[in-house]
């Protein structure tokens, strides 16, 4: 069933203390709801965050018939026990799509479950939003963009100043949003939200990368100049792994620049980016310059399709991010797509060996290995492989449980699915000649405990399940090899190359590393190398998809076009000019015998500008 908001109900509405609206009337029914604000044509909205409405089955008395109710809590839809008199404990929630600065709950009859990976169980769904919202949401970006573009690029960098105020304020909103939906604990989920809001941190002072560029005198009285302009309604598909951080390296590089945006979360971590959307919205973002629909792969064609979006930002994985890539670039659309990874690090003989360890098990193992700069592959430089057993036991020692437990150090997988792919791809690995060094499998529910995988068997290492896949998954594939250029051959030779490092004393050793390795972020005693959005974000090879990086430099140019002016602003009296007249009257008076006039002939060759 759904619910009719507006001017047709077919059911009832509680308001205030005691009062239902069913039909045309208003009746007294049973013990008072609160917190439910005014009826508007489109929208239910509460003034103080509760709205309510309950739809029946049929039309016939609700005395005889059951009744569905459903809670509308800032865009949220609660669906409850068909009694209404019964305890009203919660048994579903659907989220509203975010359109035109307000909360719009979707028609679309199936929904997508959101579930929680430490339990299992659904905590809310989402809609498969239908075309016409779909279409809304980018008519509401559409309509948006010719003021937003206008509006000084001072005023856009203040919304970022006030958004990055709110989101450090309601940190913790977002913090538990992350931890129930993605499994996430809430020491990680910090480090999600606060990566993002570097991002925004550094949109508070795009003007001066907005300047474009100026050349006077290119030729006799002729000047260039370009600015950099946005594109128009650009979109974006994140992925469940980094519920605020992504969505945050998307959306306010976009509109800070001067675009609107369309923002499409997973399906599996929809909150975090419903409650940056509301934000952005408080923090003064006009209505329609950010909007966030929900669904799967139909939405996301969409996306890629709509004649009105100029731009596509993706995370995810290969398989997705390929077909986005390919799908909107056909459309004429630009597309920057952050693919999978499989991410080494280099450990020599002479590294420090606890601080190596210790960042080898928080790289391979935070976050349950679901990070596209997870540290899957440990590559043990000659005696550096006695390390081996001493990393296990360190891994060891990390906590699996659930996201809401301060003590928990790996939380679930996002899904049972996920935590089987992983299981199998470890077993294939064992069957083919891996040793187990740590063995976390078998645990309950979606956790999967820290693995430790020695590829030393008789064939080659690189052809290990473990090691040809992404696991996305707590495990750490270690390797050994004899010499440094061993290994550096080892990493190119992989397809990825969106991180690596190396842990060294040595300087001569790092300086040979950098520069030789190919892949695009190198960290230097520093297993997770994401660079801070002073710079870009710059994975290389089967890592991207596009020419252009997320943030910094880069994001601001995928975000923009550059328009260039040439202008001839001389005088009318310029002495080209007047040679050009002098020369038509020298004709005239040449010709003043003759039946004809002639005048002299425009120069139709290439202008040289001289």
């Amino acid at each position: 069933s759904r619910v009719r908001v507006g001017p047709v109900w077919c059911g009832l509405v509680r308001v205030g203390s005691g009062l239902v609206r069913s039909g045309a009337g208003w009746s007294e029914s049973g013990p008072g709801w609160s917190g439910v604000g005014p009826v508007r044509s489109s929208i239910l909205e509460g003034v103080s965050g509760g709205l309510l409405a309950c739809a029946s089955d049929t039309d016939v008395s609700r005395r005889t018939k059951k009744m569905r109710m459903l809670v509308l809590r800032r865009g949220v839809v609660r669906r409850f026990a068909s009694n209404p008199a019964a305890t009203m404990a919660p048994l579903e929630e659907v989220l509203s799509n975010f359109v035109n600065g307000e909360l719009v709950a979707s028609r679309s009859s199936k929904l997508l479950p959101v579930r929680n990976p430490a339990t299992g169980q659904v905590v809310r769904y989402v809609p498969e939003s239908t075309r016409e919202e779909l279409e809304s949401a980018v008519a509401s970006a559409s309509a948006a963009f010719k003021g937003w573009r206008e509006t000084s690029v001072a005023k856009r960098s203040r919304v970022m100043f006030n958004l990055q105020a709110i989101i450090r304020e309601r940190e913790d909103q977002l913090v538990a949003a992350i931890v129930e939906e993605n499994g996430k604990t809430v020491a990680d989920a910090k480090g999600d939200v606060f990566r993002g809001l570097e991002v925004v941190e550094q949109c508070c002072g795009l003007g001066n990368q907005l300047m474009g560029e100026t050349l006077e005198s290119v030729a006799t009285g002729v000047d260039t100049y370009s600015y950099k302009q946005p594109l128009g309604v650009c979109a974006g598909i994140t992925p469940f792994n980094f519920a605020a951080m992504i969505s945050l390296w998307m959306f306010p590089v976009a509109v800070t620049c001067g675009n609107t945006f369309v923002l499409k979360p997973s399906e599996k971590v929809p909150t975090a980016s419903m409650l940056l959307a509301m934000y952005a919205t408080e923090a003064g973002l006009p209505a329609g310059a950010l909007n966030v629909v929900h669904g799967s792969k139909e939405t996301v064609d969409f996306l890629c399709d709509a004649p009105a979006i100029r731009a596509i930002s993706f995370v995810g994985g290969n398989k997705a991010g390929e077909y986005i890539y390919d799908r909107s670039t056909k459309n004429g659309k630009r597309c920057q797509a952050n693919l999978g990874a499989k991410n080494h690090a280099v450990v020599m003989p002479d590294a420090n060996k606890d601080a190596t360890l210790d960042a080898l098990a928080a790289a391979s193992m935070g976050a349950a290995g679901q990070r596209c700069m997870a540290l899957s592959v440990a590559v043990f430089v000659g005696d550096a492989a006695k390390w081996i057993p001493d990393l296990a036991r360190r891994c060891s020692q990390l906590k699996v449980g659930p996201g809401d437990d301060p003590s928990s150090d790996v939380g679930p997988m996002i899904t049972p699915e996920a935590k089987a792919r992983a299981e199998s791809l470890v077993q294939d690995a064992v069957d083919q000649g891996a040793t187990l060094e740590l063995d976390g499998r078998g645990l309950p529910g979606q956790f999967f405990g820290p693995t430790v995988l020695s590829l030393q068997q008789k064939s080659d290492p690189a052809e290990s399940p473990a090691y040809k896949n992404e696991l996305f998954a707590p495990v750490l594939s270690c390797t050994t090899t004899n010499t440094l250029d061993e290994a550096i051959a080892l990493v190119n030779a992989n397809p990825y190359g969106n991180g690596t490092a190396i842990f060294s004393r040595s300087g001569a050793a790092t300086r040979k590393f950098q520069f030789e390795v190919d892949v695009g972020q190198v960290g230097v005693n520093l297993a997770i190398p994401v660079p801070l959005p002073f710079f870009s974000f710059t994975g290389s090879r089967a890592s991207i998809r596009g020419d252009l990086h997320f943030y910094g430099k880069q994001g601001i140019q995928f975000y923009t076009q550059t328009k260039t002016i040439t202008s001839n602003w001389r005088d009318n009296a310029d002495a080209g000019l007047l040679a050009a007249n002098n020369d038509n009257e020298k004709n005239k008076k040449d010709n003043d015998d003759s039946d004809t006039t002639t005048t002299k002939k425009p120069n139709t060759a290439m202008p040289t500008m001289n």
